[in-house]
Parts: C-alpha cells; sequence; structure tokens
C-alpha cells in the first residue's frame, strides 16, 4: 500500500529546506522533492561569481546561521555548501531527480506523479519550485537571423568561453550589472538597457542597507494584507566597484538595440554593428503548469494565494514567491519566517481533515 504523507513539498532549494525545518519540528511526515539530481535548488545553476547582496548575518535559514563573518557578502559556491550542510545537519528528507509533472486531487487529498513514473500520495502540498527553471527571454525582430550566439543570463558560468568577443548583456538588474561588468575585462562589453541603470547604495552610514530595512519594518512589511505584491526592484545593488565601472565605460551603457541582423544589432539610432553574443539577463517567469489543472492558477498563470495559502485549493501552500509576505520573501532571510506561517497554516489544516475522517470512521 502507498504511503500517504502529510506533506509533500515540491523542490529542495531554500524555500524547501526552510519549510523542511519547520515540518521536522512539528514531527510530520514529509517529503522533499528535488528535479535536480543536487540540493540546493537554482544555486548550483548560477554564474560562478554571484555574490548575495546581504551579508552573512542576515542570510540564513531558520536553525542554522552561514558560517561566515557578519559583514560578509557570501558568494555563489558559499551558499551552496551551506544548503548541503543544512540538508545533512536537519536529516532532511530530500528525494533527488523527482520533477513534478503532474498533481491530482484524491480521496487522500493529492497524488504526485513525477518524470520518472514515481507516484506520491499526500494530505497537503507545498510548493517551494522557484522560476529559475523558466528564464524569460524577450521577442525582438530579426531573432531568427542572427547568427551569433543568444543565450539567457541562466546558461552563463563565467568569461572564459567569451575572452576578446563583442559582447551586448541585455537588463539593467543586479545579474545583469555584475555579468557585464564582469565580462569588460577581457571582452568589449556593452550593457543594453531600456532605461540607465540606476544604483541603490548597498551601505548608508557604514551600516549595510539590509539592516535599515530590517530596522524600519520595511524589510518584513505585510504586503499581502493591502492585496499587493512587493515591488520589484528597480536599482541595482552597489558594493562600490560597479556603479564606478560603468562610469568609465567599462562596459559601456547603451540605449536597447531596436532588432537584429544576420551579423549582429541594430541600435537606436540605426547604427549596425557585428555582436558575437547576446546575454539576456531579463530574469524569469514563475512557471507552475502542473498546478493549472487543480485551479490553482490565474489567466497568467498565477498562484491564487494570499500569504502562500491557496484561495482556491484547500490543502495547497506555497513558500518562496516574490513577495508573499514581505520585501523579503524570495529571498534566503524570507524563506524562514514565510515557511514557519505557512506551516502553521497547513497544520490546522491536517487538524481538520483528520478530525473529518475520524468523525467518518465513527458514522454508524
Amino acid at each position: 500500500m502507498t504511503k500517504v504523507w502529510d506533506v509533500i513539498v515540491i523542490g529542495g532549494g531554500q524555500a524547501g529546506m526552510a519549510s523542511g525545518y519547520y515540518l521536522k519540528k512539528n514531527e510530520l511526515q514529509f517529503l522533499i522533492l528535488e528535479a535536480s539530481g543536487q540540493v540546493g535548488g537554482s544555486w548550483p545553476f548560477y554564474y560562478d561569481s554571484l555574490k548575495l547582496f546581504s551579508p552573512a548575518s542576515l542570510s540564513s535559514l531558520p536553525g542554522m546561521k552561514i558560517a561566515a563573518e557578519s559583514t560578509h557578502y557570501p558568494l555563489r559556491n558559499e551558499v551552496i555548501q551551506y544548503l548541503n550542510d543544512y540538508a545533512k545537519s536537519f536529516h532532511l528528507p530530500i528525494r533527488l531527480n523527482q520533477k513534478v509533472m503532474t498533481i491530482e486531487k484524491n480521496e487522500e487529498g493529492f497524488e504526485v506523479r513525477t518524470g520518472t513514473g514515481d507516484v506520491y500520495l499526500a494530505r497537503t502540498i507545498i510548493n517551494a519550485s522557484g522560476s529559475f527553471h523558466s528564464p524569460y527571454t524577450p521577442e525582438i525582430k530579426g531573432r531568427d537571423l542572427f547568427q551569433g550566439e543568444v543565450l539567457h543570463s541562466s546558461l552563463y558560468r563565467n568569461v572564459e568561453p567569451f575572452k576578446d568577443q563583442r559582447v551586448v548583456v541585455v537588463g539593467r538588474g543586479n545579474s545583469a550589472v555584475q555579468i557585464a561588468v564582469e565580462l569588460a575585462d577581457s571582452s568589449h562589453t556593452t550593457l543594453a538597457v531600456l532605461k540607465p541603470v540606476a544604483f541603490v547604495k548597498q551601505k548608508v552610514l557604514g551600516i549595510d542597507l539590509h539592516y535599515w530595512l530590517r530596522g524600519t519594518g520595511l524589510d518584513t512589511f505585510p504586503f499581502w494584507r493591502l492585496d499587493k505584491k512587493a515591488p520589484a526592484p528597480t536599482a541595482a545593488a552597489d558594493l562600490g566597484e560597479y556603479k564606478i565601472k560603468l562610469a568609465l565605460g567599462k562596459p559601456d551603457q547603451r540605449q536597447m538595440f531596436s532588432s537584429f541582423n544576420n551579423e549582429g544589432v541594430i541600435w537606436s539610432d540605426g547604427k549596425r554593428e557585428k555582436v558575437d553574443t547576446i546575454i539576456f539577463a531579463t530574469g524569469y517567469r514563475l512557471s507552475l503548469p502542473f498546478l493549472r489543472p487543480l485551479g490553482a492558477l490565474d489567466k497568467d498563470g498565477k498562484p491564487i494565494q494570499t500569504a502562500g495559502v491557496s484561495l482556491t485549493v484547500p490543502g495547497l501552500y506555497f513558500v518562496g514567491l516574490e513577495g508573499q509576505r514581505s520585501f523579503a520573501s524570495a529571498t534566503l532571510r524570507g524563506v524562514g519566517p514565510d515557511a514557519k506561517f505557512v506551516i502553521s497554516k497547513l497544520i490546522k489544516h491536517l487538524k481538520s481533515v483528520k478530525k473529518s475522517m475520524n468523525m467518518g470512521r465513527n458514522l454508524p
């Protein structure tokens, strides 16, 4: 007989692990299903030089601090090691290579099927998968004509393949700026933007901005109570070098090109330029097709939820959504409080379900 779990958590990244911590603390029977072959969610797939824009003291999951100086900004590999240590330390039951394909309702709650053909039964579901698997690249005229390389920043790792090339990075956020600055040391690199990059100081009066956000309460302001999303970032964080390098033209910054041609791009002023590689650092779009048949998503594919609790599917929850309960909800420092809140709601639901089942068994 197939075991019925209290909870199936979809995603073995930061949101899934924070959920696992509180599920274990509350002695629930659960599994975490991770689509890839390693723990850490999207972190192992980010570019090599990625640096957190929040200090170590504010960038930990519940129950275990990152082993670093409080003012240090952890690098990608440090975060990966931390997440691996976290999973081992709390003995989280993570099953790898379990990409969720479908979820159906049944009398027990939910039936989850993965790409390997495995089937799991659960009374509740926590979706803790991010949007990294669904990179967004805008449609631009002439794309099919271009004979050079086009890739999304999700496939970028380091500068080695692009040395001495003519490279255009599209975007104005943290990743776009960081990648373009890195490439500019060994390639002729341009940052193509719709509007000039705006920077926000990482430190104010010598104190990291994230401490100010926490101290003022903005970091955890409950946007969900206003039925609004957290505002999307409009500026790139500057640790002291990016703004200076852009001012020096390393990389240079230009108005977004209007179209491709076979050799490169046509800039907004009509100038044609030969380009080797275009890198789109244009973000991601949440894609949760396995939840659509349940009626859990709106017409745009976004979860119908408030504070991580599904409004249309009893027993379905979310952790790690942008703006879910706060400005920090999709970050290492934000998933812990959200997971704690969601699991308190989940436990109430489980008690209600089990009570109903017991009452049903006692009927004549």
